[in-house]
């Protein structure tokens, strides 16, 4: 599903991010990078939503080199890719419910399909009685579950996750954690960055260990050694 060929970013300053970084993921996996702060899996994961372009190398999105698409057809391709992030990003003046219908009026689904389909992925993420709830208003986890339930709303083929439990705690890491097996068992690709060795043990599954741009471990087996 995605190939990444001899994949190097350098930027301005002479930072090398990734180095002749080669990976591929199958459809349905859930991959887990691993890797210290600065060891290069964010620039990893823009080169994969095409927010940045390497320096040398490519990036295949099944058979679509990402970098060679025309700037009208790059949202097209951005539409297959739910991205989480660490701090949710949710707007801050609409409510659960409006946080994920804004991400459907994005993507052109009809009022009809708003309705119908907020409701229940909000029941799936476990919050079906917040629909009405600002972000002020929930946990740092439940705003987690909110920010998933708007990633996976226009069921997009791959959820990308950086560092989505960084802020929480132990108990609800182990909630959204849980959340993305149960998404990833529904069919749709999970990547998901991380520097938790407790996170890649709830997991379980592939484990890439990145170090200076480089991919230093592929386990298939789901041990991470530090």
């Amino acid at each position: 599903m995605i190939y990444l060929e001899n994949l190097t970013k350098k930027y301005s300053d002479k930072t090398l991010a990734l180095d002749d970084i080669n990976l591929e993921i199958s459809r349905g996996e859930f991959v887990t990078i691993v890797g210290h702060s600065g060891a290069g899996k964010t620039t990893m994961l823009k080169m994969i939503t095409a927010e940045e372009a390497p320096s040398l190398g490519k990036v295949f999105f099944e058979s679509t080199n990402v970098h060679d698409l025309r700037k009208g057809d790059v949202p097209k391709y951005r539409r297959k890719i739910g991205v989480v992030f660490q701090d949710n990003r949710l707007i801050p003046n609409k409510t659960a419910y409006e946080n994920i219908a804004f991400a459907m009026e994005a993507a052109g689904r009809s009022d009809h399909e708003i309705v119908a389909d907020v409701p229940e992925i909000l029941k799936l993420v476990g919050l079906d009685n917040k629909l009405w709830n600002f972000p002020h208003e929930l946990s740092g986890g439940e705003r987690q579950r909110v920010s998933i339930a708007r990633a996976v709303i226009n069921q997009p083929e791959l959820i990308i996750a950086d560092e989505p439990t960084g802020n929480l705690d132990p108990i609800n890491t182990f909630d959204v954690i849980n959340l993305f097996k149960k998404i990833n068992e529904m069919g749709t690709t999970v990547l998901l960055t991380t520097h938790n060795k407790g996170v890649v043990d709830l997991i379980g599954n592939r484990v890439v260990t990145v170090e200076k741009g480089k991919i230093i471990r592929d386990d298939k087996d789901g041990k991470y050694v530090l």
